[in-house]
């Protein structure tokens, strides 16, 4: 397997928990691209990096994809986090499989997906209150708000499991029986590790 990972997918999908997860069970160095999109959006409004930039949710999520997947792309390049075996676990809400294909198919690193497309925008809702806390943004924001939102993440999740499935990415769908489906994934990728040591 390759030195570093991406978990990248939709919010409340379980992003920052399964990258916990395998920064304490394999020791990869845990990096949130969210607060970075914060930094860039805050210090440098010139590159475009805004996610209240006036566009649908849909074309905000097309346009960070675009500028931040090159980035990414320069930090993997940069390999300071090659000096560690593992490298790094990055998860990040704003990537694209399409951008994953253009600039990082050929990187050191591998990408999961992880996605709600398989419910309806009313439990899309239920699960951002079930799961949200005081430390998440959307924690604050009003029932009607979330709803609202919930229609766009369903919608993007749909797009990105279309794309996953075009590009051949790995994806798990996360909202029913999510315990479960975290168990998946560290096995699935523990056994991965294992196949390459063999």
């Amino acid at each position: 397997m390759k030195n570093n990972i991406i978990i990248a997918g939709v919010p409340r999908a379980g992003k920052s928990t399964v990258s916990h997860m395998l920064s304490k069970e394999f020791g990869y160095q845990h990096v949130s691209m969210d607060s970075i999109i914060a930094g860039f959006e805050k210090c440098f409004p010139e590159t475009g990096v805004s996610t209240y930039c006036g566009l649908s949710s849909m074309d905000t999520l097309k346009l960070i994809s675009s500028k931040m997947t090159p980035f990414v792309r320069a930090m993997l390049d940069s390999a300071e986090y090659d000096e560690f075996e593992p490298g790094m676990v990055l998860d990040m809400y704003q990537l694209l499989p399409e951008d994953y294909e253009k600039y990082l198919r050929d990187a050191n690193c591998e990408i999961v997906y992880l996605l709600t497309s398989d419910v309806t925008p009313q439990e899309r809702f239920e699960i951002q209150k079930k799961y949200d806390t005081p430390k998440d943004y959307t924690f604050y924001k009003s029932d009607e708000e979330l709803i609202e939102g919930a229609h766009y993440i369903v919608e993007q999740s749909i797009l990105m499991k279309k794309q996953c499935e075009k590009y051949g990415l790995t994806y798990y769908e996360t909202a029913h029986e999510r315990e479960k489906a975290f168990k998946k994934i560290l096995s699935d990728f523990d056994e991965g590790r294992r196949n390459e040591e063999n």
